[in-house]
């Protein structure tokens, strides 16, 4: 949901594509939409978006054009995309063989954090960014459309889960079978798990902090529960004493001003055939879970890295790429 600077990117120009069949790299315009929150994103009705993505290969003029590769979408944080965080996994990716694409859901829309108001740009317009990536990287002839994966860290953590729900990938792919291979979540919030059936069988890993007074790890373990009992295929870590942003190299140190769900405690339910919110058996409107959102959020957390819980979390992500990789 947030980190500790930012980061700002600044938004590509040039034509925006749908395809990549000419076989580019590099800065990426591409559409996509904003919606006001989940309701109008699963009616479809979202007001129209152009973002960036930048593509970059293993090897960066190596290899031969024919050559199919695993790819992972690179969803940020709240602070936006930070080298390193998700520029350094994305080095990381690409020493295992992987294409990346990070996504810059921010710069394009002129938004340089949303950490200390989370409702500066809704979660649901970066799950629809990360889809619209998926599908737009299914279409590049050096990418192998049944091996892309999406990696998220934070608020992008809740990204690389809500893409495994099917009315959020339906959402966007109305037609085909195109789908993420592979699903990684560090330090997600499951404060406010969205639910919904049925549940991609891919991969879903999580990589939780053990002392994270941000996104607590507890919430995920009930939201981890939901999943494998719809066929979910889930592994979770839990690093022991690890705070939020344990990945990146600074020490800890509490945030006042940040903006935690940590206090939450809904559970909401899609329905994709009428596109609404349901909660306690009954349909929510937007102005119920805005007045819930804003009673129930706290303030401050402790971010920083530890050494340990990066190695660890390096291990279990190689491990899971090449598992991907060897699909």
């Amino acid at each position: 949901m947030v980190l500790l600077a930012v980061a700002f990117i600044e938004p590509a120009y040039g034509e925006t594509v749908s395809n990549l069949s000419d076989g580019r790299s590099g800065q990426i315009l591409f559409p996509s939409v904003t919606p006001s929150g989940p309701t109008q994103f699963l009616a479809g009705d979202a007001p129209a978006s152009v973002i960036s993505g930048t593509l970059a290969f293993p090897n960066e003029g190596g290899g031969t054009a024919s050559e199919r590769l695993p790819a992972m979408v690179i969803s940020h944080g709240s602070g936006g995309i930070l080298p390193d965080r998700e520029l350094a996994w994305a080095e990381r990716l690409r020493k295992l063989g992987v294409a990346t694409f990070v996504v810059d859901s921010f710069g394009p829309r002129g938004i340089a954090s949303t950490g200390a108001d989370q409702s500066r740009l809704p979660l649901a317009a970066s799950v629809a960014d990360a889809l619209h990536a998926l599908g737009l990287l299914a279409t590049h002839p050096r990418i192998d459309p049944t091996r892309i994966g999406i990696i998220g860290f934070s608020k992008g953590g809740q990204v690389a889960l809500y893409s495994a729900l099917e009315p959020f990938r339906r959402a966007v792919m109305a037609e085909g079978d195109i789908r993420f291979a592979l699903h990684v979540a560090l330090y997600a919030s499951c404060s406010i798990p969205y639910m919904a059936e049925p549940v991609s069988t891919a991969p879903i890993v999580f990589l939780l902090g053990g002392a994270d007074d941000y996104t607590p790890s507890a919430h995920c373990t009930r939201y981890v529960d939901w999943l494998r009992a719809r066929g979910g295929d889930v592994r979770l870590t839990v690093l022991e004493g690890a705070h939020h942003g344990f990945d990146l190299p600074n020490p800890p140190r509490f945030l006042p001003r940040v903006q935690s769900a940590r206090g939450c405690g809904m559970d909401i339910r899609l329905n994709p055939v009428e596109a609404r919110l349901w909660a306690d058996g009954r349909i929510l409107q937007s102005d119920e879970i805005d007045a819930y959102l804003r009673g129930c959020m706290q303030r401050g957390g402790t971010f920083g890295g530890k050494p340990e819980a990066l190695a660890q979390a390096i291990r279990e992500v190689e491990a899971a790429v090449n598992r991907l990789s060897r699909r």
